[in-house]
């Protein structure tokens, strides 16, 4: 691909998804406003049902951007059996920004709109921060050990977090995503967090396992699923705003969920440690599937 090509294709890439962020953002914006200053039910209902609406249109939006590039190709497994009537929890690895385009793309005709768990800095982006509010998203704040060693009291915030948010969604269809690693995956942090994987970080359980306790019962199915853009391992974003990604890869398996994921994480430890072991054993076989993915990349596949 021409540098040309590749500056022009950014360009409009950039132009296009502040266009349509901008253009989906200001009515969720004022959507939730409204629901904030009339908390009835009925009403309630009506405007998340609107947000939804406007955060599909935004996933479109999303689609003509991947459009831009002829040469994308897509690798997918899975979505067989899917439904936009269920209620779905939605883990996946992160690798990129372009994760989360990926995922409202890929999934936008076939279950409910996602709603993410997010770091509390997206809440001070523009327009973004402000629609993913009004969405009803959780945002969520990340201690490091040492902090929370010095601030006990701000142990299991974020649990709390989680609580609250999901209740918000009982009322009608979603999918909450969840990035259980908690950030995207480098060398780097590998390294720093002493992963024994080697294509992912260690997976952070509570947040997912909250989620299970407080709409366990309404969930239908938990939606595993597996990024991987084995051509454009380095800058995945980029290459995708620069119409240089040529092939992504998602594999999605549905996994039913068994009464004992469903328990106290923060306050029985038998629990837990049964969590995390068996989350840890979901991620050695995501760590595996990447690698043989990546595998067949070298050769030639």
């Amino acid at each position: 691909m021409s540098r040309f090509f590749a500056a022009i294709t950014l360009i409009l890439s950039v132009a296009l998804t502040i266009l349509v962020t901008v253009a989906c953002s200001v009515p969720i914006i004022i959507a939730g406003i409204v629901k904030l200053l009339l908390p009835v039910p009925v009403i309630w209902r009506s405007i998340s049902l609107f947000a939804d609406f406007m955060m599909y249109c935004w996933c479109e939006g999303l689609a003509l951007l991947l459009r831009l590039n002829p040469h994308l190709k897509w690798d997918v497994e899975g979505l067989e059996g899917l439904n936009k009537k269920n209620w779905y929890l939605l883990i996946c690895n992160h690798r990129s920004w372009a994760d989360i385009v990926i995922l409202c793309v890929l999934f936008r005709k076939h279950i409910p709109m996602n709603k993410y768990f997010l770091k509390q800095q997206l809440a001070w982006v523009p327009f973004i921060g402000l629609a993913c509010w009004a969405l009803d998203m959780p945002f969520m704040k990340r201690y490091s050990r040492s902090y929370l060693l010095r601030h006990p009291e701000r142990r299991g915030k974020d649990v709390e977090t989680t609580r609250r948010s999901c209740e918000k969604f009982r009322s009608h269809p979603t999918t909450i995503v969840n990035f259980v690693e908690g950030s995207r995956f480098t060398q780097e942090k590998r390294l720093e967090t002493r992963s024994t994987f080697q294509n992912l970080l260690p997976p952070k359980a509570a947040g997912m396992a909250m989620a299970l306790n407080v709409l366990g019962a309404q969930f239908d199915k938990l939606l595993n699923v597996t990024l991987c853009y084995p051509e454009n391992i380095h800058s995945p974003f980029y290459d995708m705003l620069t119409g240089k990604m040529t092939r992504i890869v998602v594999r999605v398996s549905l996994i039913p969920i068994a009464e004992d994921l469903h328990g106290d994480y923060v306050n029985d430890k038998s629990f837990k440690r049964r969590f995390q072991s068996w989350l840890n054993t979901l991620w050695y076989e995501k760590d595996v599937l990447l690698a043989t993915i990546m595998q067949k990349k070298k050769a030639g596949q």
